[in-house]
């Protein structure tokens, strides 16, 4: 890589963009692990015969993407799913009159099966390959909340087990890191009102057939890849969708 051009990246293209991805890379190979710091830029600029400035706008950029972390008088790191940053940029059902609170989660069943035609296109698989399928119970303040249904290919979380879903001493997505080496960096999510099926009704103690919001998210990794199928079902009785948009924490 020089200051000039790259090969694959168009002539038009910030240098920047190619170094983005080329340390993407370098994160999703593991030479970088979460919690830890990433070389000083001179070696940095060093390694890709860049400018100390294209090195800066690439690690803002991956900032900007919560993949890294400047700390001040120490240096940038990479970012770890710890709760708090599960609560404020993954979690958005609160309270209508509260703040976000981190939920109490309960393990209500763990299976494997094939995965449909709709699981396969959201993952990036061929349907009929193995997946795991998870659903947890939701409880804010003492009540349940959400029932959240995840879908994982089995091939990316190899050997996962439903104790060791379980037992997880922190959240989910840091044990997909942690165990897995797979990082959760943004999330795509959509939302529209349905009504409550009997088994979600039963969960969450609510008539059936009553009004509840579903939210279905894509968890996306490094390279843009599809990481988990997640559909949670809300009962807005008295919580609501809160997010911000822009912004840090």
């Amino acid at each position: 890589m020089t200051d000039t051009t790259s090969p694959g990246v168009p002539l038009t293209a910030p240098l920047y963009k190619e170094l983005v991805r080329q340390m993407r890379d370098a994160l999703g190979s593991g030479e970088w692990k979460p919690g830890e710091a990433i070389p000083a830029e001179r070696r940095l600029a060093d390694r890709w015969g860049v400018s100390i400035g294209t090195v800066r706008k690439a690690i803002d950029e991956l900032v900007a993407a919560n993949i890294l972390i400047r700390q001040q008088g120490r240096g940038t790191f990479v970012a770890t799913h710890t709760r708090d940053r599960m609560l404020f940029y993954f979690f958005h059902v609160v309270p209508e009159d509260g703040a976000k609170v981190y939920p109490v989660v309960r393990l209500v069943s763990f299976t494997r099966g094939k995965a449909d035609r709709g699981e396969a296109d959201h993952l990036a698989i061929v349907s009929g390959d193995t997946v795991v399928r998870i659903r947890n119970l939701l409880e804010l303040a003492g009540d349940p909340i959400i029932v959240d249904d995840l879908v994982l290919a089995a091939a990316r979380f190899p050997g996962m087990t439903e104790r060791q879903f379980r037992d997880r001493p922190s959240t989910i997505y840091n044990l997909y890191q942690d165990a897995f080496g797979v990082s959760v960096v943004r999330t795509k999510e959509r939302l529209r009102a349905r009504t409550a099926e009997p088994d979600v009704a039963a969960l969450l103690g609510m008539p059936r057939g009553a009004p509840i919001l579903e939210i279905r998210r894509i968890a996306l990794g490094l390279a843009d890849e599809p990481i988990e199928l997640r559909t949670s079902r809300v009962n807005t009785q008295h919580h609501e969708y809160y997010a911000e948009i822009g912004g840090a924490p």
